[in-house]
């Protein structure tokens, strides 16, 4: 974890630069701002087969059944989704997915959970990012799981559809293949958005049928990345955390709180942290400064 220590003290270093002040409090409520956005109908789903005892779901069969809906991507949130694609930024993903492979050929890792300590730091960035990173490659296939219940953002960066979606499945309201949605035209990467607003998602993420979904959905999949809240304040993260192979933790250089997001990393000691991701995207929406440490893993990496 030294390494982790050093790489964080660094942005929190960068951060006193540029403002003394401490975090907002605001942005450490997570729960003080209930959500309020709408369900959005995603249309008419094709009808799917009736489940029996023990069938094991087929990709192939999941994508004839899922819905197809038009994607929209946030081009100033995506480094492959610009009207000339942002080299630098495209790169640094690029670099993470493959050290995500060199983990991977060490232990099994196909489950990623994508955290910060606070909210704006840009974890839903960096997970709809090396999702793409990864699907550029020939026959890879890509699960994003919007896993954020409390403020979920993955549907507004795809310009998807938010539900059907993971609520919905753990209240039992709808089954896999109703939920997954695969843009039309967007080979390889299949979202589970977040689903119906709740008041209880926590209960939700702990009612065992979460692990139901990943067991069935990872077999299709080379990876499945599931995007959470952040982890102060709320226990969905960690809850998140015991369903996958690894976390990356994400903090933004210039505005982590050393103290908070050491804190929130120690939550991770025992549940296979694999390393920091910097990220450093300007407010204009271009990508600037990365730098990936994946503590004792491997060495750091710095790009300018």
């Amino acid at each position: 974890m030294s390494r982790i220590h050093e790489a964080l003290k660094k942005a929190a270093q960068e951060k006193a630069q540029r403002d003394d002040s401490p975090i907002p409090s605001e942005l450490v409520d997570l729960t003080a701002a209930p959500a309020s956005r709408m369900f959005e109908e995603s249309g008419p789903v094709a009808p799917f087969p009736a489940e029996t005892p023990g069938q094991v779901l087929k990709y192939q069969e999941l994508i004839q059944h899922c819905a197809h809906p038009s994607w929209h991507f946030d081009s100033q949130l995506s480094a492959f989704h610009t009207a000339a694609e942002n080299l630098i930024g495209a790169e640094q993903f690029r670099t993470l997915r493959g050290r995500l492979y060199q983990i991977s050929e060490a232990q099994p890792l196909k489950r990623i959970l994508v955290t910060s300590s606070i909210p704006a730091e840009g974890k839903t960035f960096v997970a709809t990012n090396l999702a793409q990173s990864i699907i550029m490659q020939p026959d890879r296939r890509v699960l994003l799981i919007d896993a954020d219940l409390r403020r979920p953002q993955l549907h507004t960066t795809l310009g998807a559809p938010q539900g059907p979606g993971l609520t919905d499945y753990l209240l039992g309201t709808a089954d896999e293949i109703a939920i997954v949605q695969q843009g039309e035209g967007v080979e390889g990467l299949c979202l589970i958005p977040s689903g119906t607003d709740v008041s209880n998602p926590s209960e939700l993420l702990m009612n065992g049928r979460l692990k139901q979904l990943l067991d069935s959905m990872a077999p299709m999949f080379d990876w499945v990345i599931l995007d959470s809240p952040p982890t102060l304040a709320v226990h969905d993260a960690s809850i998140l955390a015991a369903q996958t192979d690894g976390v990356l933790f994400v903090v933004r250089q210039g505005v982590t709180n050393f103290d908070l997001a050491l804190r929130a990393t120690d939550e991770f000691r025992d549940k296979n942290l694999l390393g920091v991701v910097f990220n450093s995207a300007s407010a204009d929406g271009s990508y600037g400064y990365y730098e990936y440490n994946y503590g004792t893993r491997g060495p750091k990496h710095h790009k300018h």
